[in-house]
């Protein structure tokens, strides 16, 4: 309801609370006190919520430039990351290009490395050819040498060379074939009879032999069956011996005997194995006795120590406490000695004193009364002097004519004057401004302002060039900037390469080498790579050699070098010496493959340093001196763009002056204009007044008498008025003492009690440290004790742990000592019991009838043998004397054969001499061997150095490549993302929010402007309907009119002050205090209705609450008739509804016609005193 009522009704709630609905009691406030006013009219201006509306806008106006310049600081933080964004691209780019044009260098010089692979190849082949023709010559001249010799020794080994044919010789050599194949068969025949007889007689022999062997064993097994059965009495013997175990027998043993003495021993051992439980049982029981002792001993000396623990824990816990309550006495402490409590109670007796005497003297002094007397009387006095001013001014109306035309003559000269100074003053500036012109007066305001214009013009122009210049110049400098950085970058770059190269090489060579020395030290590390590789395949290829020499001189017993033949011990000789030098050769073999392996890894830890090295002169001889380029390029710029700043400052500055020359001159021409206007207006007023005056004539009077009069009281009033002043000021002084006396007393009593809170927090705390100490010492005590207890049950503990380790020691010993005879004892009855068991085996096998079986059957097998050899022997004979005919008949075809052979050698080795001169052709066609070297040699260098330039290229690639992918994943980082978006938006972020920031700091202005505006219209608006009401409505005549004065509490500010005043004549003294109970409701009143008819634009209801309290019957009719002309002018207006509550029925009547309303409202009791309301018609 509280918000739909004001709704409805169009006003606000101020309005209806304070204007239309005022209760009697309250219908007064307007000459209430200040405050009350003010708080009235702030709530009627609705004030408050402006100035909150103003504070917000403030507030986010400050918020808002917070926000500037954060969002400036991150525009620029982000033009940075754009900036990087730009030079990552850039880069890419560049090294994208560079990358390229490597990879189209990689592909020429693939090519070249292919057409010179195939040259090598062409040219390995003919090598391969060419060695192959050698090869196959120099094996054809050693196949034909060894055929030469041969050939000698076929020659030398004839016994006489034969004339005949080859076909000759051929037919003699198969009639003898024919001969010697019979011959050979019969040979062929007896031996085939010999070797059957010697296949039978080593048959029978294998026969005899096995059975020779098996007899033997059979034998051997027999004398170790009675070895067995020995040992088996002798164990008996030696085991009932030592273990007493009673007499035995004689031996040897039966095997029934030998079986009952064994039972008598095993008995033993289940005797000496129960022992051995037993024992063992009854040291089980000994140890767990002993070992129960010690573990109760220590759960008791575990619990004793828990104690300990926990006591010593407490006292850690008390002493913490300890600490803490005396942190808090220390700090108690630390905050009593800032109080003096003695002081402190002095000083709050002293102050309630001095409380209690200012009350008394403030209420004896009786201000109020005193000062409302004085206000009466000089209100009487004010009734007094207003008829005789009246007078006066009636009197000197001619004199105020004359005196006007005196003043106004004066303020013409006085114009003229200071318009002629003014002129003086700047007229050397106005010539130098205007060229040495100086104009008319009335023309000097247009040229100035003309010149003004103009230089004002070239100046903003030329500001404008020298801030563009400006931030060219910034734009620039922010490139040297960045070129410094980029070059200061490079050459850090440039130094952490070189370190790196010189560590390398350092570590690499374990020498101190410098960067330069890179090329050579590659060079050298090729050079010994290859040197090694060609002494490693050298060695290689002599080691290959080396093992066919040595086959081929085993197998034709000649030299592989010279042919020579070789004698036995020469040939043993020469393999010896080849076994030797290959394995000498191994062993160097390895060294060498080791320091070809080290020279390798030595070359390639070097080379892949190439690419650094690479990267390192690229940086010293191209990448640094274009940035030094650049950065001197930007230098030149710079040195230009700062000449034409400077140059556009100079004369931006010479413009300056003349603008600020013509500028200092504004204001005076505007004051040499305003005179110039006021002197055209003074002139035809003095020509008035002249003209008036000469019309009426002097018609001057004596003023004495009057003034004589009016002197007297004026002082008077003059004096009760500082008096009223004094009054007013003394009492607000000694109210202020009695308040600031008021407020030292509550704050010594506040002091007073927070010295008596710390007083209770130290003994509390000292209480508390006592209690805490009594408590430790009773656990020291107790710590103590315990400690002892567990000392004695400590010693208890160890003594048993000791008594235990002994027992179990000697129970142990004596345990082991058991066993140890029962193993023993065991041992011994295996021991039997193998021999045992070997002599029931051998029983078990029936050996004894196999052994005569076989001795039968050896000697009938001798027998046989006997008969065979004597065969052999008759077939042996038969078969020498075929073999000395056959022998005979082949020393002739030996012959015939040697010749054949001897012929067939020759002819080989001439067929070997062609085929060698036909080799040795096609080898001279093909070339000769050292320059197809020298060519290999030559394509293979141009190959390497091919590859090598091709692998530079491929590692500065690869160096680009990696470049583009490390700035490519750089710029795939979040703060690199969308970062054209972001600047773009952070930017149109900031320049929305600087121009909204603008235009709250214009609403700003606007709405302080405006509600400045509102409110003196507003006051100025009630003033008049005040004094309108207050002149048709008041009777009396020591009052003109009132009106409601607003004054600013400060410079600039919307909070205003108010106060009700009345105007007496020149006089305007404030109401409140001042006035009777009459004039005080009447004006209350007054400025309702004028608050009503100002802000009820939409509500035409007003209520009056005994409007006429306090008022006389003048003032009454007054305000009635006042009421029936508002009542008369809104009578046309639908929402108007004037409410009056009144006893006064003489003023009921005054206000209640029946043209303006049919009837009123009478509310009255009855007998019952129940209120009742009336409708009462309205007469005439």
């Amino acid at each position: 309801m509280d918000r739909e009522i004001p709704a409805l009704m169009g006003v606000s709630k101020a309005i209806l609370e304070n204007v239309i609905f005022v209760h009697q009691d309250e219908s007064n406030w307007p000459l209430q006190d200040a405050s009350t006013l003010k708080k009235k009219f702030d709530d009627i201006f609705s004030a408050t919520r402006y100035t909150k509306a103003l504070e917000v806008i403030k507030k986010l106006h400050k918020e808002q430039a917070q926000e500037i310049k954060t969002f400036r600081l991150k525009l620029e933080n982000l033009q940075t990351l754009k900036d990087q964004a730009y030079r990552l691209h850039d880069n890419i780019s560049q090294d994208q290009d560079k990358s390229d044009a490597l990879k189209i260098q990689m592909e020429e010089l693939k090519t070249n490395i292919q057409g010179v692979e195939n040259k090598i190849l062409h040219t390995e082949k003919s090598l391969t050819d060419i060695r192959r023709l050698q090869g196959e010559i120099k094996s054809i001249s050693s196949s034909r040498s060894t055929w030469i010799i041969q050939q000698e020794q076929q020659l030398a080994a004839l016994s006489e060379e034969n004339e005949d044919t080859d076909d000759e010789l051929k037919e003699w050599q198969t009639k003898f074939e024919e001969r010697m194949a019979l011959l050979e068969t019969k040979i062929s025949k007896l031996e085939r009879d010999m070797n059957d007889e010697d296949t039978k007689n080593s048959s029978l022999s294998k026969a005899i032999n096995d059975l020779t062997g098996e007899i033997g064993r059979l034998q051997a097994e027999a004398d170790a069956h009675v070895l067995v059965k020995h040992e088996r009495d002798s164990t008996i013997r030696k085991i009932f011996s030592q273990h007493t175990l009673g007499p035995i027998p004689d031996a040897p043993f039966t095997d029934d005997v030998a079986m009952h003495l064994a039972n008598i021993i095993k008995a033993k051992l289940l005797n000496l194995n129960n022992d051995l439980q037993d024992k063992k049982k009854s040291n089980e029981e000994h140890k767990q006795f002993l070992w129960g002792r010690y573990l109760e001993a220590s759960t008791r000396y575990s619990e004793l120590d828990g104690q300990v623990l926990s006591k010593v824990e407490s006292k850690k816990n008390i002493s913490g406490r300890m600490e803490d309550k005396e942190s808090e006495r220390d700090a108690a402490e630390k905050e009593l000695s800032k109080y003096n409590l003695p002081r402190i109670d002095e000083k709050e007796r002293n102050l309630k004193i001095e409380v209690e005497r200012k009350a008394l003297a403030l209420k004896e002094r009786n201000y109020d009364s005193i000062i409302a007397t004085k206000s009466t009387e000089i209100v009487n006095l004010v009734q007094k002097i207003k008829p005789l001013q009246r007078q006066k001014d009636n009197i000197n109306s001619d004199s105020g004519d004359r005196a006007l035309l005196d003043l106004q003559k004066d303020n013409l000269e006085e114009s003229k004057k200071k318009l002629k100074k003014i002129v003086d003053e700047h007229e050397d500036k106005i010539r130098n401004v205007l060229k040495g012109r100086l104009p008319s007066h009335k023309d000097l305001k247009k040229e100035i302002s003309q010149a003004f214009g103009f230089v004002d013009k070239e100046y903003n122009d030329l500001n404008s060039k020298s801030r563009d210049a400006e931030q060219e110049l910034k734009l620039v400098q922010m490139k040297i900037h960045d070129a410094r950085s980029h070059l200061s970058k490079l050459r850090k770059e440039l130094d952490a390469k070189r370190s790196i190269m010189e560590w390398k090489l350092q570590t690499i060579t374990k020498i101190s080498a410098d960067i330069n020395m890179f090329p050579k030290l590659l060079k050298d590390a090729m050079e010994e790579r290859d040197k090694q590789k060609s002494q490693f395949n050298y060695a290689k290829g002599m080691r290959e050699m080396y093992e066919p020499f040595e086959k081929v001189a085993r197998e034709h017993h000649l030299c592989p070098c010279c042919q020579r033949a070789f004698t036995p011990d020469e040939e043993d000789q020469f393999v010896k010496k080849q076994r030797s030098t290959c394995a000498s050769t191994a062993e160097r073999m390895n060294m060498m493959a080791l320091g070809c392996s080290s020279a390798e890894d030595y070359y390639q830890q070097l080379n892949n340093l190439h690419g650094t090295y690479d990267e390192h002169m690229k940086l010293g001889n191209d990448t640094i001196p274009s940035a030094e380029k650049n950065l001197k390029q930007l230098l030149v710029d710079e040195s230009e763009k700062a000449q034409t700043f400077d140059d556009l400052v100079s004369v931006l500055a010479q413009v300056k002056m003349d603008r600020d020359a013509t500028h200092v001159l504004l204001q005076p021409i505007d004051m040499i204009d305003r005179h110039i206007q006021k002197i055209q207006e003074l002139v035809p007023a003095v020509e008035d007044l002249e003209y008036k005056l000469d019309c009426r004539g002097q018609g001057v009077k004596s003023l004495e008498q009057i003034q004589s009069e009016l002197s007297p009281l004026e002082r008077t009033r003059d004096t009760l008025n500082n008096e009223v002043d004094d009054l007013r000021d003394q009492q607000k002084r000694e109210t202020e003492d009695w308040n600031n006396a008021q407020m030292a007393w509550r704050d010594i009593r506040e002091e007073k009690l927070r010295a008596l809170s710390a007083v209770e927090k130290f003994k509390k705390a000292e209480e508390d440290l006592v209690f805490l100490a009594e408590e430790k010492e009773k656990l020291t005590l107790d710590e103590k004790h315990l400690a002892l207890a567990l000392g004695l049950l400590s010693k208890e503990r160890e003594s048993l742990l000791q008594e235990y380790e002994a027992l179990k020691e000697r129970l142990d010993q004596e345990y082991d000592q058991l066993a140890e005879r029962k193993r023993k004892f065991e041992k011994e009855i295996d021991a039997l019991e193998t021999h045992n068991g070997r002599i029931k085996v051998y029983l078990n096998s029936k050996k004894v009838e196999k052994l005569s079986k076989l001795q039968e059957k050896h000697s009938q097998l001798k027998s046989d043998l006997q008969k065979c050899e004597a065969k052999r022997k008759e077939k042996e004979v038969e078969l020498n004397r075929s073999k000395e005919l056959l022998q005979s008949q082949d020393q002739l075809k030996r012959n015939i054969d040697d010749n054949l052979n001897y012929r067939k050698t020759k002819a080989t080795v001439d067929q070997l001499t062609c085929e060698i001169e036909l080799l040795e052709d096609k080898s001279l066609s093909i070339g000769s061997l050292s320059t197809i070297e020298a060519d290999l040699k030559q394509h293979s260098r141009e190959k390497e150095r091919l590859l090598s330039e091709y692998n530079r290229c491929q590692g500065t690639q690869s160096v680009y490549e990696s470049n583009i992918s490390k700035h490519k994943l750089e710029l795939k980082q979040t703060q690199y993302k969308d970062i054209e978006k972001r600047y773009f938006n952070q930017l149109l972020q900031l320049k929305t929010t600087e121009m909204a920031n603008k235009d709250l700091d214009r609403y700003y202005a606007a709405l302080d402007k405006a509600l400045m505006r509102f409110h003196s219209m507003k006051m100025e608006e009630i003033n008049k309907i005040i004094k309108e009401l207050w002149q048709q409505t008041y009777r009396g005549q020591d009052i003109d009119y009132i009106s409601i004065n607003s004054d600013s509490e400060g410079a600039g500010t919307r909070s205003y002050s108010y106060r009700v005043v009345m105007q007496t004549g020149d006089a305007e003294l404030e109401m409140r205090g001042r006035c009777s109970a009459g004039q005080k409701v009447l004006a209350s009143l007054i400025i309702r209705l004028a608050l009503a008819e100002t802000f009820c634009l939409n509500s035409g209801i007003l209520a009056l609450d005994e409007p006429t309290t306090n008022l006389d019957g003048p003032n009454a009719e007054s305000l009635a008739a006042a009421l029936l002309r508002i009542m008369e002018s809104r009578k046309d207006q639908e929402n108007f509804q004037l409410i009056v509550i009144t006893h006064d029925e003489r003023f009921a009547q005054l206000i209640g016609q029946r043209k303006l309303a049919g009837k009123y409202y009478r509310v009255s009791k009855d007998e019952n005193q129940h209120s009742k309301i009336e409708a009462q018609e309205i007469f005439d």
